[in-house]
């Protein structure tokens, strides 16, 4: 098993994997989420009526600071000196709720896929925080990787699809 994944040694204990002899490259991954909502909470949160203040502004906010601090709060990933990260969030009338869209960018030896997910996730954690006393019922999801390019294996994109 620690041949096909690379975050786990020859005995099957989980390590950090070395990406000392990697190739810096310019690297950048875009993630999206969703939070669901009733559509009184949306026009809600667009008319800035939530007690908790500016709910848009609060969540970009957020998924920013989330993305910076990824290798603090998931096992084994790398800290990166990130080169930028953009959240950004739009209403959908069809959901209703809102879309969150987020892009990290790194020059350097390992992905930013995990950066892009974290700040995504946060981002709509902090939606539902901020909303909460107007609907406990918000969902958020799914959260996904849309797109990754650089580094070894090359740019990757989701399927339409999903």
């Amino acid at each position: 098993m620690g041949d096909k994944l690379s975050h786990l040694g020859g005995d099957g204990s989980a390590r950090m994997v070395d990406v000392a002899d990697k190739d810096e490259t310019a690297r950048r991954a875009t993630a999206e989420g969703a939070v669901s909502m009733a559509a009184d909470t949306l026009a809600a949160i667009l008319a800035g009526d939530a007690k908790k203040g500016d709910v848009i502004g609060t969540a970009r906010i957020a998924g920013i600071m989330a993305a910076k601090r990824t290798a603090d709060l998931i096992p084994l990933c790398h800290p990166l000196p990130l080169t930028s990260v953009t959240v950004d969030i739009a209403p959908d009338r069809d959901l209703p709720g809102l879309r969150v869209t987020a892009t990290a960018r790194v020059t350097g030896r390992t992905g930013v896929e995990m950066e892009a997910l974290t700040a995504v996730s946060v981002a709509c954690l902090t939606i539902y925080d901020m909303a909460k006393a107007i609907d406990r019922g918000m969902v958020i999801g799914p959260v996904r990787l849309l797109e990754k390019s650089g580094g070894a294996s090359g740019d990757w994109q989701a399927p339409h699809d999903a």
